[in-house]
């Protein structure tokens, strides 16, 4: 493996934060909000979908527009971040793997993400790329920055329907992290063990992961998840 490509939300960072700030701005508990993004999740649906329980008709790149202008916009700090990244990411670079982060976000999320000084040879976001996850067009773009074949890159995220299976159709190996409630939640699927070319549950399970040879990626199964956003 030449080059690992990260996502962003629930892969280096938590959401915890995320969904806080916007159950704060709808004047809402905390608890609410999680349970309906966790009643969206388990019906393989957006998370964002929960957001529009609330507020039905909900035009969200407004809404977040507007806690902008008040004041209340994107905040991320080292606090954000699972504690293996740092570690994993370091490993990876110091064993000669390139580095990228790529993933859905806001050109204010790359700004911070940057910020933060990752180890990483390149971080950026979707809304940097003005395409998002899972469209073919962002995998092709993580093809263009991976400096290496598909073969041997490795696309490593949460989501089934938005990080496993189009990289895998783009022609890019998979590793699907059991984390953040996409992750735990569709980890047995049958689609999930049948694309992904691995199945983790730490970044630091990375460095290995990097160094293995062997067999070329499943082939893709079909099933109900994937149709599902």
């Amino acid at each position: 493996m030449e080059t690992i490509v990260l996502g962003i939300g629930e892969t280096l960072v938590r959401d915890d934060r995320h969904w806080a700030s916007w159950a704060n701005w709808l004047g809402v508990p905390a608890h609410t909000l999680s349970a309906l993004v966790g009643a969206a999740v388990a019906q393989g649906r957006d998370a964002t979908d929960a957001l529009r329980v609330l507020r039905p008709g909900m035009d969200i790149d407004e809404a977040y527009l507007a806690r902008a202008a008040a004041g209340r916009g994107e905040h991320l700090d080292e606090s954000d971040l699972y504690p293996d990244v740092r570690p994993a990411l370091a490993e990876l670079r110091a064993s000669g793997v390139r580095v990228v982060v790529a993933g859905n976000g806001t050109v204010r999320a790359g700004e911070l993400l940057r910020a933060l000084d990752l180890p990483a040879d390149l971080v950026v976001t979707s809304a940097e790329w003005g395409v998002r996850k899972p469209d073919p067009a962002f995998f092709a773009r993580v093809a263009e920055v991976s400096g290496a074949a598909p073969g041997a890159t490795l696309y490593v995220g949460d989501h089934p329907a938005d990080d496993l299976f189009p990289a895998a159709t783009a022609g890019l190996r998979t590793a699907h992290l059991r984390r953040g409630p996409y992750g735990h939640w569709w980890a047995e699927h049958a689609d999930v063990v049948g694309t992904a070319d691995f199945r983790i549950k730490a970044l630091t399970e990375l460095v290995g992961v990097a160094g293995r040879e062997g067999a070329s990626a499943p082939g893709v199964r079909r099933g109900g998840l994937r149709a599902v956003r």
